[in-house]
């Protein structure tokens, strides 16, 4: 039977449930063990997500649908329904800025409804179903001009596919985009767009049909939106066969040109086999995505195996401190083992994104704090790192130093009002309103608290209310303060309050980075005032109890700032240092430090003290220190060291104001200072 999403009359509140078992009948009535709680039962009061969600409301989507109309986005749909004019924009998956802003839109408008927004939504929905084609084919760049299709595209549907035409990929974005519009207003105008346009793929793609592995993944992680809605079983099988797909067709597998060997698009071989992050960063975050959601919903044990080995690699081995992924620019791809350069990391915002979708899966599958940790890392630093302050310029890399000379061969050293290619900016649009739903999660008698954002959630425990109440000035201070209000007296709940890796020792889940050395300062836990036992459970302070109403909850984390070391088979950070103060991970800019950033010499015996400075950008914690600075003279023949401040501020709000030299790695000794004259 179909499950769809309940409106009530009134249309005043709509009740999203993002993960909802099905009847399945081929397979067995499953779906991920941890549910999350949607983000419209959230609802933030946070000094740190608030005023970014409404930035993103008021700025960013604004900003993007004006940017989509005056860069052709939109026209291309116009053009599309007539078969007059030419394509005028430049990609083939333009037609995803669109989707992407839609779908940031719904998320929005499902927490403050706006009738001047809704109307324009649907004056945009009106104008993409008069571009699809009678049976459902839905693609700009060759509707346009079926007889001089875009060079990607290929003389006939599909038949670039699996290279570089994109079509999979817009159909994907659609499907997300129009299940976010179907389940925030619950209208179905752009469902049934979509939904037409899925039943084009379950008649062309299949066993016995057409057989592709998608050039670029996200069909597959929007099959499934549309199953969840729908409970059409067809659309869950075809997001398998896709996935299934990749390592079937033959390449050059002795070339060591991604391109050629398939490696680019995960498809050097089957899935089960790969063990691997490799490629094309975002395409594989999207396949990943794919395989969980698809193992979650089929049991396919090969499909968790795969992707664990993967995680393990990614972490392990290809993540920058900052949670970034993606260092080689030359294909916006994972390197090899420990490739992680500085001057040229490429760190494609859309992968953070990404790592987020695939992290928080995990978690659901595992009920793991470590795929947490990482999605916070990621999350509070080389993520949001990718917009600025304003809300309408961006980085579509993130970069990890910035020389004087701006020499770095890939690395952005300001910031853009948009981009030819585009992704970035509206990933960035859909993203940001549903941090909400990444909060809370539950699973029977037992509540998830993942990330500590001010707000009142209000969750369903075995079929019985509870709200919680989060109050904290995170990332900024380590207390936290959770009230919890059961609808039922005596409320039995296990409450599971993530401990943060970071406030237990550890850098991140893996051996690639660590502290320099061990805190002693512990994690305190209070209920009412006193101190608690609790067990420990996958990273996890589990308090199990009969709870009652305002029964008080404090956690203490431990604030230090620490200093973080890489893996010595990292070469770029041998010899260095990162800082780190909770969550956030900082860098030291030019405007800060005497025009320079690349000179600064961190010596062991440095103390650092936090500083939080309310009028600086957007109001953050800085770090102050005493440390050496490099210098060389006009004739570039001296070299001397001088007692200097360090002035360190939040990865994440560097390139708000001009350009400069910024660097997240610190030498230690002089010889490890990359000396560059002014």
């Amino acid at each position: 039977m179909p499950v769809l999403i309940g409106v009530n009359s009134g249309m005043k509140k709509i009740s999203i449930l993002l993960f909802v078992c099905f009847s399945l009948g081929a397979y067995a009535q499953q779906d991920y063990p941890i549910k999350p709680v949607p983000f419209t039962s959230v609802k933030l009061s946070d000094q740190f997500w608030t005023p970014r969600i409404e930035t993103n409301r008021t700025v960013t989507i604004p900003a993007s649908f004006a940017r989509c109309e005056s860069t052709g986005r939109v026209k291309n749909f116009v053009l599309a329904a007539t078969h007059t004019g030419k394509f005028c924009s430049v990609y083939p998956f333009d037609d995803t800025d669109i989707y992407k802003t839609i779908e940031g839109a719904s998320y929005s408008l499902a927490e403050h409804p706006d009738p001047k927004l809704s109307a324009y939504l649907d004056s945009l929905i009106a104008i993409i179903g008069k571009a699809q084609e009678p049976d459902g084919y839905l693609y700009t760049a060759r509707t346009i001009d079926p007889l001089h299709p875009h060079e990607w595209s290929g003389a006939e549907r599909w038949v670039n596919e699996q290279k570089s035409s994109h079509e999979l990929y817009n159909c994907g974005h659609l499907y997300e985009a129009a299940a976010a519009h179907y389940m925030a207003t619950g209208k179905r105008n752009f469902l049934n767009i979509a939904l037409k346009n899925a039943d084009l793929l379950v008649r062309t793609f299949g066993p016995d049909k057409k057989h592709v592995a998608p050039g670029h993944e996200i069909v597959e992680m929007g099959l499934v939106r549309l199953y969840r809605i729908t409970g059409k079983k067809d659309y869950l099988n075809l997001a398998k066969f896709f996935i299934d797909q990749r390592g079937i067709k033959q390449y050059d597998a002795k070339s060591k040109n991604e391109w050629e060997n398939g490696m680019y698009f995960q498809d050097n071989k089957p899935v089960i086999q790969q063990d691997e992050a490799e490629g094309h960063a975002v395409r594989a975050m999207y396949l990943y995505s794919g395989m969980a959601d698809v193992a979650a919903l089929t049991g396919d044990t090969a499909y968790l195996a795969a992707i664990d080995k993967i995680w393990n690699n990614m972490v392990g081995k290809k993540m920058y401190v900052q949670g970034s992924i993606g260092a080689v620019g030359d294909g916006e791809r994972f390197g090899d083992n420990y490739e992680l350069p500085n001057a040229t990391a490429y760190n494609e915002t859309c992968a953070a994104i990404g790592s987020v979708f695939w992290n928080q899966r995990m978690f659901l599958l595992h009920g793991d704090s470590k795929y947490i940790d990482v999605m916070e890392k990621t999350l509070y630093n080389g993520l949001i790192s990718g917009v600025g302050l304003d809300g309408k310029s961006f980085f579509y890399t993130n970069a990890m130093q910035i020389k004087n000379n701006f020499s770095g061969a890939d690395t952005e050293p300001e910031r853009s009002g948009w981009f030819t290619c585009s992704c970035c900016p509206t990933n960035v649009v859909r993203l940001i309103p549903s941090i909400p739903g990444y909060i809370y999660a539950e699973k029977g008698n037992a509540v998830y608290v993942n990330l500590f954002i001010s707000g009142t959630g209000n969750l369903m425990v075995n079929n019985k209310a509870v709200t919680i109440t989060q109050q904290n000035n995170y990332p900024w201070d380590g207390g936290l303060n959770f009230t919890i209000d059961p609808s039922e007296k005596k409320f039995d709940m296990d409450l599971n309050v993530r401990i943060p890796g970071w406030a237990q020792n550890d850098a991140i889940p893996s051996d690639l980075y660590s502290y320099d050395k061990k805190s002693a300062q512990q994690v305190e836990i209070k209920i009412n005032g006193l101190p608690v036992n609790y067990q420990m459970q996958k990273g996890y302070a589990v308090i199990s109890r009969k709870w009652k109403k305002n029964d008080k909850v404090e956690v203490l984390l431990p604030m230090e700032v620490r200093r973080v070391v890489a893996n010595t088979k990292i070469q770029d950070d041998n010899g260095k240092v990162a800082l780190q103060r909770g969550p956030i991970m900082y860098c030291a800019e030019w405007k800060d430090n005497n025009g320079q950033a690349s000179n600064i010499l961190v010596p062991k015996d440095a103390v650092f003290k936090p500083v939080y400075e309310a009028g600086l950008l957007n109001g953050v914690m800085v770090l102050k220190a005493d440390v050496k600075s490099v210098n060389i003279d006009a004739t570039g023949q001296n070299i001397s060291t001088q007692t200097a401040t360090l002035t360190a501020i939040p990865y994440y709000s560097w390139a708000n104001r001009g350009k400069g030299e910024m660097t997240v790695w610190f030498p230690e000794q002089v010889k490890y200072v990359d000396l560059l004259t002014k």
